[in-house]
């Protein structure tokens, strides 16, 4: 029976992928229930048999064989009779023709016992037709036990007498109660399956509709369990790492970088740091060697944690950043290029500005337009400079820094001196009372042209009659230099782009003044000095800049930026 269910399990499956309807197979339950119990009766019949021809029968041997015989018939029946192309209740005729041939063979020899026999029909009985087989069974073993007990003329009571009817009554109803389990446990057997294949089936239909969504967005999406292994991967991120999407981590074209020339180490390609357990950032990485086709790729991963918080994974995923870091780049190409051409011309105005100035008998109107032209050039130049500078790549380590010890205080001072005038023009006061005594271990230059900036952009958004205090102080290992102004503030939104080349904060009345490299660069200054720049603003009160520096020179034989 259970390979008969199997197999139509498996076709219906079958049908399933297919689309055909499956094969219906007939149902020969009742069938096989005909010839498991009646072989079972008649093996043992045959056996009692086999020791009634060859050894001593207590009784009528012809009687018993006529008796065995039936059961044989019946057996016969079982195997021939299609019964599962007849109504239910006529299979009840083999087990009741049982019941008739035992009473013969019992007739035949009533002391050996052979009464015990009605034990196989009684539980074929009971367990396939109901409670009134059952006892319909039961009632009629007992009329016939007690019938043959009679024809035997004896009428004293004794145990055997009694025993063989209770062996039928238990034997009986507990053929009933299993058989009422056994139905109740399939039923619920055959509901838990409808409802595990509707699951499944939604289950499959969820995942097909993930499947093609993963499968229909542009950027790569893979799946890495705790394990390791690749659980899902989309075909996008096989298009974009030039990989077969059913196996990420094949090996693929040569990987370098942001910078495109650096190779990246083995090991250490995003998915391989996501499968050690890492969790990152937009990790940029260029596939494909120089001068081909090459690809960039922005690429995350998300730790996940299952119910219990431990680590279940990550998601990567993967996004083409090819066009962006082009027109980046062309963009930093083209603004150097100009830059450098202006340079020229910038620099010889100032050499010519320098010798009218140097002129005695310039008049005096004529010698203040030259000034205010000669600050505008160098201004202008310095601009130049800053592109060049932020053009270059990385200034950090392109430009020269060369540190030593020097007081903080005196270049503060000497920043905020220089830039009272500027200060003036808006009635902003700059505040030096907390400027103190601050060694420090930097590029005085370097430092004062940072200095120089923030103070610079502290008066310039702030508010006219404002002010800006400048402070300085150390303990030892670090110095810290502070400028804060009374000035709108910066944005939430904005204040981590202020450090981010060419971008220009909101100032005063929605303007948006400077060429967006003075933060940028001035912080690339600091940390090329073992240092660091960072801001707190509040929108509406005014912005704090803090830069950090080392007291004494790096312990390390190799210097940042030196």
């Amino acid at each position: 029976m259970t390979a008969v269910t199997d197999h139509a399990d498996a076709s219906a499956r079958a049908s399933v992928r297919t689309g055909r309807r499956p094969p219906v197979l007939p149902d020969r339950t009742r069938s096989r229930a005909a010839v498991l119990n009646q072989g079972l009766l008649g093996s043992v019949v045959l056996v009692l048999s086999a020791m009634v021809a060859f050894g001593t029968f207590p009784g009528d041997g012809t009687l018993f064989f006529a008796g065995a015989l039936i059961v044989f018939g019946a057996l016969a029946a079982a195997l021939l009779v299609p019964w599962d192309r007849l109504p239910y209740g006529f299979i009840a005729v083999i087990p009741a023709i049982d019941v008739i041939a035992i009473t013969v063979m019992r007739v035949s020899s009533p002391s050996s016992r052979l009464g015990l026999l009605w034990v196989f029909p009684t539980m074929w009985i009971a367990a396939g037709f109901g409670l009134m087989g059952m006892f319909g069974v039961i009632a009629a073993v007992c009329l016939l036990f007690w019938a043959t007990l009679a024809l035997q003329q004896s009428g004293d009571l004794t145990y055997d007498n009694v025993l063989l009817p209770l062996i039928v009554l238990a034997v009986g109803v507990t053929s009933f109660l299993t058989a009422r389990r056994t139905a109740a446990q399939r039923t619920l057997l055959a509901t838990q399956a409808q409802l595990l294949s509707r699951v499944l089936e939604r289950t499959r239909r969820q995942e097909q509709e993930v499947t093609e969504v993963l499968d229909a967005v542009d950027f790569g999406v893979v799946r890495v369990g705790a394990d390791g292994s690749t659980a899902v991967a989309n075909d996008a991120y096989g298009r974009l790492t030039s990989v077969e999407a059913d196996d990420p981590q094949e090996d693929g074209p040569p990987a370098f970088r942001e910078d495109g020339e650096t190779p990246v180490p083995a090991g250490e390609l995003p998915l391989e740091r996501a499968v050690r357990g890492d969790a990152f950032d937009d990790d940029v990485v260029w596939f494909g060697a120089a001068g081909s086709a090459r690809r960039a790729l922005s690429v995350s991963a998300r730790r996940l944690t299952d119910d219990a918080g431990a680590d279940a994974g990550a998601v990567v995923v993967s996004r083409d950043v090819t066009a962006e870091l082009t027109a980046l780049r062309a963009r930093d190409e083209l603004v150097a290029s100009v830059s450098h051409e202006l340079r020229t011309p910038l620099t010889s105005i100032l050499g010519y500005l320098e010798l009218a100035l140097d002129d005695d008998g310039l008049p005096g109107a004529a010698r203040g337009s030259l000034e205010i032209a000669e600050r505008n050039a160098e201004r202008l130049l310095g601009i130049v400079g800053d592109i060049l500078a932020a053009s270059s790549g990385s200034p950090a380590t392109a430009l020269s820094i060369s540190p030593r010890p020097l007081d903080v205080s005196d270049i503060a001072r000497a920043s905020a001196e220089s830039l009272s005038p500027r200060a003036g023009e808006r009635a902003v006061t700059l505040d030096v009372a907390d400027v103190v005594s601050a060694p420090a271990y930097a590029d005085p230059l370097r430092l004062r042209q940072v200095v120089d900036n923030l103070i610079a952009n502290a008066i310039t958004y702030n508010r006219d009659g404002g002010a800006v205090h400048i402070g300085t102080t150390s303990d030892g290992v670090s110095t810290w230099l502070v400028v804060r102004d009374t000035g709108v503030g910066i944005p939430d939104d904005e204040q981590e782009r202020v450090f981010e080349r060419f971008y220009r904060a909101q100032g005063m009345r929605g303007q948006r003044r400077g060429s967006g490299l003075g933060l940028a660069i001035s912080r690339d200054f600091v940390r090329a000095q073992g240092g660091d720049l960072t801001l707190r603003s509040t929108e509406g009160v005014g912005s704090t800049f803090v830069v950090r520096l080392p007291v004494g020179a790096p312990t390390s034989v190799e210097e940042d930026g030196r």
